[in-house]
């Protein structure tokens, strides 16, 4: 009974916030947080669904950088796997390492091995694909994942485009003068347009504690609910005693599970499920 007492004590120090978007009533939720701006610079958004793209865009440092980063991806996977066949397709290993001698009639004896000499004809080296099956499926694989990530990509830009535009005519911070701005600034601009023009309807003033829930929320379930030990991340070992183990695979998994997937916390990114509250 002490420790069922004692259980119940440590879930009241969490106190249900007043006038908290993420548990008002089902129905209310898209009326509150949706932009309802028909004119102006800022066209149809919505400020605090959409905070923490804006905090990434100007963590990235603008559209430019994030261009940059996403091409730079894309080539990066198309070099790793392109090496990576020729290595394994292209490549005589047998006269890289000598154990095999070269042609004598035109290199010289005991003469000095080069990386050219190991590289196998064109002709050859597309025999050596064709004629292995679990290479060719590996590389379709890849194909496909590649064009996931740049379809991925692609929506992302047009995004952050979109929020590029949003910093220009509505916060007034040019794509170039982006850096010379802190986060507290940016925030402080968001707070003054919504004061001067209304981009959502909350039941109170719009304050930064409102956007850092946003930009953290996942995150702050994420901690509330291994402080109260609702996530399996402390073991008892023997011999060892109580110990904290949660890989970064771990964690993908459990967000995935709880806010990602279809069978999440969240209805859509700011409202939890009915079963849920």
């Amino acid at each position: 009974m002490a420790e069922q007492g004692e259980k119940n004590r440590e879930y009241q120090e969490y106190q249900r916030l007043e006038d908290c978007e993420e548990d008002s009533p089902p129905g209310e939720d898209e009326e509150e947080l949706l932009l309802h701006v028909t004119e102006g610079p800022t066209g149809s958004r919505g400020l605090l669904n959409h905070s923490l793209h804006i905090y990434h865009f100007h963590q990235r440092n603008g559209f430019a950088c994030v261009l940059l980063s996403d091409v730079l991806e894309l080539v990066q996977f198309l070099f790793v796997v392109t090496f990576s066949t020729f290595l394994l397709c292209c490549v005589d290993y047998d006269v890289l390492f000598a154990t095999r001698p070269l042609n004598q009639s035109h290199v010289p004896e005991r003469a000095k091995v080069t990386l050219p000499d190991a590289v196998l004809p064109a002709s050859q080296c597309a025999r050596r694909l064709r004629g292995t099956g679990w290479l060719l499926f590996l590389l379709v694989l890849a194909g496909m994942v590649w064009l996931c990530r740049l379809v991925t990509a692609l929506r992302r830009l047009v995004g952050y485009w979109e929020i590029r535009s949003f910093y220009i005519r509505a916060l007034g911070i040019p794509a170039d003068e982006l850096c010379n701005h802190s986060w507290q600034s940016v925030q402080a601009r968001l707070l003054a347009l919504q004061r001067r023009q209304p981009l959502c309807v909350p039941r109170r003033e719009l304050t930064e504690l409102d956007i850092h829930h946003r930009i953290l929320r996942f995150r702050n379930y994420t901690v509330a609910m291994v402080n109260k030990s609702l996530l399996p991340v402390r073991f008892h070992l023997p011999l060892l005693g109580p110990v904290v183990f949660l890989t970064r695979g771990l964690q993908f998994n459990l967000e995935l599970l709880l806010f990602w997937g279809p069978a999440g916390l969240f209805q859509n990114t700011w409202s939890l499920r009915p079963q849920v509250k």
